[in-house]
């Protein structure tokens, strides 16, 4: 079992978890209220902001800035993002192309924002490998190659066993592909950033404050945001609260709080790294169906997640990261399978967390004018990136700007609710039983993807 399982995630283990600043003081009236001081809320607090000092900006956040996937994710900084194929069935490959094109360009926004607010993230730009350890997995990792293709020239480079490994050396490689529209971050130091330089740009930001409703404008009446505490009277309500939307009021079926678990090494001594390779600091998944992600963090660690207990029955969301011990068991396999020589290696830290998923795994961005409310999420995982495109089209929203920005496909893609429970809990955990099996299958030798696996993404709705 790890040492320390929960206390939010690994990532404050060095600099310790915050106290929460000050709760909201009573009753305020502001231009724009932000519910969440994740990374959705704080990007679109500090581009609203920065766009118009005027604002005023109130930010509400139920615990403290970066408490939740914001501070607990894998620190992928990269161009995937939930939906790209729906959205080009739906709205047509042009439209879905331009949102590529804005999720590539946000990966270096990102990097570009933390550099000039001095935003020490332990930032590097090594791209993203991914790996295939099975004849079924190479089979979509070349379709995946072929896909991103088709969205540019240049954007992926298919690599042999050979060429993988020599990036890193993960056991039993048959193929990979790398782009370098990626970067390996330290995510709770982003979100320690970025709620710094909201505080000194002059956003107020109220902590240990939870909403309980959000309420539309009607009439002359405006929306509002609801807390113990008061009430945030606003001409924009918006919702930033991800994996934590089923907790506000008439929002419990809008997304389904997905788990995600990961676990740290201890540092790991230079005759391993002389081993493994992984020089660039790329950052590694694989093409599993209950795939792995991975980094190589600053001080040398491996940090390594995958999905665990994919879902608590009615939608309930974890206690400050704690995770199974059962899911720390099937982590470290992973871990073991891909490095063998870190076999023997301490497990120092374990802990989970929830990412937002919609019905038809498409993210959404949103601003209703005539209830004054907005709203974006529904990353599935790919939040890291997207939040700041999100932060970006918000902005243009909420100033009513027409722009590239609001003209993305997934700006007002309407999206269906989830099924009331029992539904939801036995279809989530029969999805990802029928991957788990999907990969046992070709992990046996099956040479071509399980019909199995094919079957849960019809029933996902993915």
């Amino acid at each position: 079992m790890a040492a320390v399982n929960g206390e939010v995630s690994f990532w404050y283990a060095a600099d310790g978890v915050p106290e929460p600043g000050p709760a909201l003081p009573g009753d305020r009236d502001v231009d724009v209220c932000v519910v969440g001081g994740g990374y959705t809320g704080l990007w679109t607090a500090y581009y609203l902001k920065k766009a118009d000092p005027a604002l005023r900006i109130a930010v509400l956040e139920r615990r403290f800035c970066g408490y939740g996937a914001s501070g607990r994710n894998g620190g992928w900084l990269y161009n995937g993002f939930a939906g790209r194929g729906a959205f080009a069935r739906r709205y047509g490959r042009e439209r879905a192309a331009a949102m590529q094109r804005a999720m590539d360009e946000a990966v270096g926004e990102v990097v570009g924002v933390a550099g000039a607010e001095r935003i020490d993230a332990d930032i590097v730009c090594g791209g993203v490998l991914e790996v295939a350890r099975s004849k079924p997995q190479l089979e979509r990792l070349r379709a995946h190659v072929e896909a991103e293709r088709a969205y540019g020239e240049g954007r992926v480079e298919l690599l042999g066993a050979k060429e993988a490994a020599e990036r890193i050396n993960v056991a039993g490689t048959l193929g990979g592909c790398w782009t370098p529209h990626g970067a390996r971050i330290q995510p709770a130091r982003l979100a320690r950033g970025l709620a710094r330089t909201v505080r000194e740009l002059g956003v107020e930001v109220y902590e240990g404050t939870a909403v309980t409703a959000i309420l539309p404008g009607s009439g002359y009446r405006k929306p509002r945001a609801v807390t113990p505490y008061g009430t945030v009277t606003a001409d924009h309500v918006l919702r930033a609260t991800e994996g934590f939307t089923a907790g506000l009021r008439g929002e419990k079926r809008t997304w389904l709080p997905m788990n995600s678990a990961m676990v740290a090494t201890e540092p790991l001594p230079a005759e391993f790294w002389a081993e493994a390779g992984w020089e660039g600091r790329e950052v590694l998944g694989d093409f599993a169906h209950a795939y792995m992600y991975a980094q190589r963090t600053a001080d040398d660690r491996i940090a390594l997640g995958g999905r665990g207990v994919p879902y608590r029955f009615g939608s309930r969301t974890d206690s400050d990261g704690s995770t199974q011990v059962e899911t720390v068991r099937q982590l470290r396999a992973v871990l073991d399978r891909f490095f063998p020589a870190a076999a023997q290696a301490r497990i120092d830290h374990a802990w989970a967390g929830v990412l937002g998923v919609p019905r038809d795994w498409c993210a959404t961005v949103e601003l209703d004018r005539v209830s004054g409310l907005g709203w974006a999420g529904g990353y599935v995982g790919s939040g890291v990136t997207t939040t700041n495109l999100a932060g970006r089209t918000l902005r243009d929203l909420v100033l009513g700007r027409d722009t590239e920005l609001t003209r993305l496909p997934w700006v007002g893609h309407t999206v269906r609710r989830w099924e009331p429970e029992p539904l939801r809990w036995l279809g989530v955990h029969a999805m990802y039983a029928a991957y788990h099996a999907a990969d046992r299958q070709e992990a046996a030798g099956r040479a071509t993807t399980s019909p199995i696996a094919r079957v849960a993404d019809l029933v996902a709705g993915r």
